[in-house]
Parts: structure tokens; C-alpha cells; sequence
């Protein structure tokens, strides 16, 4: 949601709220569609079926909705300037065949993929490190070299390893899109189109046609997104995220006020860090309640995917808000012969988001892999990467670049999420899912053009 920032000028409480209704009407509505969505999908929804609002099943929404917006938040790194990873849902299926292989066969990548097709794995990932030192992206080289120090290990089967090992590989490959796109200048939809079917046959060759590597059997990749913290984990995640967020918004406002800078009004400050700590806490305390159906069964406690998810945005938001780097993305999604001429490495930052939405990628992949118990060939197709790019969109990340952030991959990825679980609830068909998620899609897309318009046409 668009908030009442001040940028330049100190105002009350009352002009602070004046001057944010007038950004809304200039079309700077942010997050604000997507927010006011999801509640009318939730009134509807909950209005059709009397399972929707239950505790078990919000919590099972949550584990459902994770991977796609963990992918989405990774997308939304490319989208910022105006370009699109069309291959990020089958490079994290690629990672998904790597983990699970690497789990099935006890460390023997080897012996699953065969001399000829190891091998090649090992040169790709080799180039990868290479084409990460040309383009001067460090940690797209760390990726690779780890990726085949863990892969020549032979380590035994290791559920950490396997997790370390996917997001390694999903950062090498998106050294190799991004160099193909930066360096060689190739269109971003042009080269992952490309490497869209290229790692679905990748997949396909690593699992085999119909194939399945199961993964259930491995207690810390199955509680992925199937287990939950204690009671006490529980209230210690809730202390951790909301007492942070208030303990750094409350002190960078107060240190603002007393150096004599320009910061939003206090009591503004002080609604968005108590809301979202009532928030949070409700919530908390709901998921530690037993919503087990089964009387004989307890099943209790916030879900891991939230505390993964969590860590995910606060580390993308403050990569996006707090750094030269993040910083240096806008400028070169909001105008790229700009950035180049304030000296900024246009061609390094295209390439990097591209690595970090690869590597984001294989974190969704681990997750959404954990859900279903195992990888199978359509690992990451499907509609995988639509609804990723959608929840993103939705969110209020534009597509045409520079105006976006994290958190709406997260917003949208929840109104995907109530779409998808509650037409199920009533029994809908698959057509029907896709019917309603696309025209959602449509009408985000809509609009973030109509909003921008009004943008352009409202005076400075």
C-alpha cells in the first residue's frame, strides 16, 4: 500500500493523510488494489463456504500459496526494470530434480544422471563460475564453485546439503540468463523462453519421462511446508519480526526527529508498528490453537513456510531500500540512459537480478517440493511461473519497471493463493481456476496501465 511518506516537506498529521488520498488520486495506488481484493475474494469466499475461515485451512492456504510467492519475490528483482524471466518456474524445477536426485541416490549424482549428462552438469556449472567472472558478480561465482564442490563431494544424503545445493544451482543459473542478456543483449523474453523449454527438458532428462523422486522420507525437507513451530517458537518468531519492525522504524523516526530531518508524523509512525504488532499477535495466537479436525490429533503452531517467507522479504526490502545497490535497481528500471550516465554499471545490475531471482527461485522450489512430498518431470511448469509473475503484478510491481517492491509479491501471492484454495473448497474445476486467475491477472494489469496513465497526466 502506498503509504504517508513525506518526502521533502514536514507535515501534520491531517496534511499527511490530505496528501495521500491526492497521491491515490494521481494513480499511485501502490498495493491498495490488491489489498482491497483480497478482502472482497475473503468476504465472498468466506460468505460460500464454511471451511474457508478455519485455522487449519488458513494455515494450509499458507503452505499452498509459498512457493509461487517465494518465486514471485525473485521475479519482481527482474521486473523492476522492465524485464521478465519467462524460465524462473523450470530453473527452480531444475533445482527441485538436482535436491531430490541428490537425496534419492545418497549423494551420487553420478550414478543418477549417467557419465555423459554429470559431466555436462559439471561444464555448465563451470561456465556459469566463468561467465560470473567476466560479469564481475561474486556471488554468482560463489554459487557455481559451491555448487560443484558439493556436487564432486560426494556427500552422503543430508537434507541441509540438498537445500544448500539447489539454491546454488539456481544461482548458477541465473549467472548464465543474465550474462546472455546484459552481455550478449539478447531480449529477456527472447532468451527465457529459450531456457523455459530448455531446463524442462533438463528436468525431464534427470527424472525420466513419468518418472518421481521422492522426498517425503526425509523428516526436514517434508517439514518444509508441512511442519509447524511450538507455541513458544511460535510467540519468539512473533517477538523477533514484530518487535524488530518496531524497534527499527520507531528508532530511525526518532533519530530523524532529533537530528531534524524530515520523517512522517509520529502518531502515523506509531498506528502502522501497533497495527501490524495487532496484527501479528492475533494471528499468533490463532495458529497455536489445536486445529486439528480429528479431536484425537493436535496440530498446532505458525507454519515454517511464514518465518521463511518473513526472512525472505526483510532481507529483499532491505536489499531494495537500504543499499546502493537497491537504490541503483530503480534507477536503472526507472531510466536506463540515466543510470548509465550517473556512472551506474548498467550492465552488471541487469545481470545480477537475473542470479538473484534464479537462486530465490530454488528456495520456492524447495518449498513447493516439500508440499507435494515429491519432484516429478512438470516440476516448476505447468502454471508455476504464470501464477508467480502474476502474484507479482497483482501485487502492484509494474511491468514496465521502476515501481515495485517485495511485499507485493507477497500480496499477491496471498490473493492467488484465496483464489486457487477456496475454488477448490467449493469444488471447482482446474478450467475454472484458470478462468478467475486470469481475468484477477487481467484486471492488475489494467490497472497498473490505467494508474500509470494518470500518473503522467497528473501536474507535478
Amino acid at each position: 500500500m502506498t503509504d504517508f511518506g513525506i518526502d521533502t516537506t514536514s507535515m501534520s498529521t491531517r496534511e499527511a493523510v490530505g496528501d495521500y488520498f491526492s497521491r491515490l488520486k494521481a494513480g499511485q495506488l501502490g498495493s491498495l488494489p490488491a489489498l482491497l481484493g483480497l478482502l472482497v475474494l475473503v468476504i465472498v469466499f468466506a460468505s460460500l463456504s464454511d471451511t474457508f475461515l478455519t485455522m487449519n485451512n488458513i494455515a494450509n492456504l499458507m503452505a499452498q500459496g509459498a512457493g509461487k510467492a517465494i518465486i514471485a519475490m525473485g521475479i519482481v528483482f527482474v521486473l523492476l526494470l522492465g524485464e521478465i524471466d519467462l524460465s524462473a518456474g523450470t530453473a527452480s524445477g531444475v533445482t527441485a530434480a538436482v535436491l531430490a536426485m541428490h537425496y534419492v541416490r545418497n549423494g551420487n549424482l553420478l550414478g543418477g544422471m549417467g557419465n555423459g549428462v554429470f559431466i555436462t552438469f559439471l561444464v555448465v556449472l563451470a561456465i556459469a563460475g566463468l561467465l560470473g567472472v567476466i560479469l564481475r558478480i561474486w556471488a554468482g561465482v560463489g554459487f557455481a564453485v559451491l555448487a560443484i564442490a558439493l556436487v564432486l563431494s560426494g556427500t552422503a544424503a543430508n537434507p541441509w546439503i540438498e537445500i544448500l545445493l539447489a539454491i546454488s544451482v539456481g544461482g548458477a543459473i541465473g549467472v548464465l540468463t543474465g550474462f546472455l542478456v546484459s552481455k550478449i543483449g539478447m531480449p529477456s523474453f527472447v532468451v527465457t523462453l529459450a531456457l523455459f523449454l530448455a531446463w524442462q527438458g533438463v528436468i525431464l532428462q534427470f527424472i525420466g519421462e513419468g518418472g518421481t523422486l521422492g522426498i517425503s522420507t526425509s523428516d526436514v525437507l517434508f517439514k518444509v511446508a508441512n511442519g509447524n513451530l511450538s507455541t513458544l517458537g511460535s510467540w519468539i518468531l512473533f517477538l523477533v519480526f514484530a518487535g524488530g519492525f518496531a524497534a527499527v522504524s520507531l528508532g530511525q523516526h526518532f533519530s530523524r526527529l532529533k537530528r531534524g530531518l524530515v520523517t512522517q508524523p509520529t502518531p502515523m509512525v506509531l498506528f502502522k508498528v501497533g497495527a501490524i504488532g495487532v496484527v501479528a499477535a492475533i494471528a499468533t495466537y490463532l495458529l497455536t490453537l489445536n486445529r486439528a479436525p480429528n479431536p484425537n490429533i493436535v496440530i498446532s503452531g505458525v507454519p515454517y513456510v511464514v518465518p521463511i517467507v518473513l526472512t525472505l522479504l526483510v532481507l529483499g526490502t532491505y536489499v531494495l531500500n537500504r543499499t546502493q545497490y537497491g537504490r541503483h535497481i530503480y534507477a536503472v528500471g526507472g531510466n536506463r540512459e540515466a543510470a548509465r550516465r550517473a556512472g551506474i554499471n548498467v550492465e552488471k545490475i541487469r545481470a545480477s537480478v537475473f542470479v538473484i531471482c534464479s537462486a530465490v527461485a530454488a528456495v520456492g522450489a524447495i518449498v513447493y517440493s516439500s508440499k507435494v512430498g515429491s519432484v516429478d518431470p512438470q516440476a516448476g511448469g505447468l502454471n508455476t511461473l504464470l501464477f508467480a509473475v502474476g502474484a507479482a503484478v497483482i501485487g502492484g510491481t509494474s511491468l514496465f519497471g521502476g515501481k515495485g517492491r517485495v511485499v507485493d509479491a507477497v500480496i499477491g501471492g496471498l490473493v492467488l493463493a484465496v483464489v486457487e484454495n477456496a475454488l477448490g473448497l467449493l469444488k471447482q474445476s482446474a478450467a475454472v481456476v484458470n478462468i478467475v486467475t486470469g481475468l484477477v491477472l487481467l484486471l492488475a494489469a489494467t490497472v497498473d496501465a490505467l494508474s500509470r496513465r494518470r500518473a503522467a497526466a497528473s501536474p507535478r
